[in-house]
């Protein structure tokens, strides 16, 4: 189940495009079916499951301009577990490779249609 969910930017690409940080509760939760909306210039993210509100931000004319143009946003979401992603502290590097480990992360880039209410 999704713990919580951030708009981390906003800005405008060919289209809409969100970048978003999802906090997951545990690593085998695969519970993320974004809806998107817009209701007068909030543009919100819920959950298709149960529609509950996971995020919100305003959106400037020029962002409203453009997803109103398209009817569908990009979403680049970033996700990340609870007590398995942190800060790394201690940098261990690989001697064969020259380079350091780092933390897993997983991304999903999609794009949604976008309902206006």
């Amino acid at each position: 189940m999704v713990d919580t969910v951030e708009i981390t930017r906003v800005n405008i690409r060919d289209s809409l495009s969100v970048d978003v940080s999802v906090w997951m509760n545990h690593p085998n939760d695969m519970d993320f079916r974004p809806a998107l909306s817009v209701s007068g210039s909030t543009f919100t993210i819920s959950s298709h499951s149960d529609g509950s509100v996971l995020a919100s931000v305003e959106l400037d004319e020029a962002q409203m301009d453009a997803v109103v143009r398209d009817q569908s946003a990009e979403l680049r979401v970033k996700f990340q577990v609870q007590g398995m992603h942190g800060k790394l502290k201690d940098i261990h590097p690989i001697i064969a490779d020259g380079k350091a480990k780092k933390l897993a992360t997983a991304n999903w880039k999609t794009t949604q249609s976008v309902t206006f209410e």
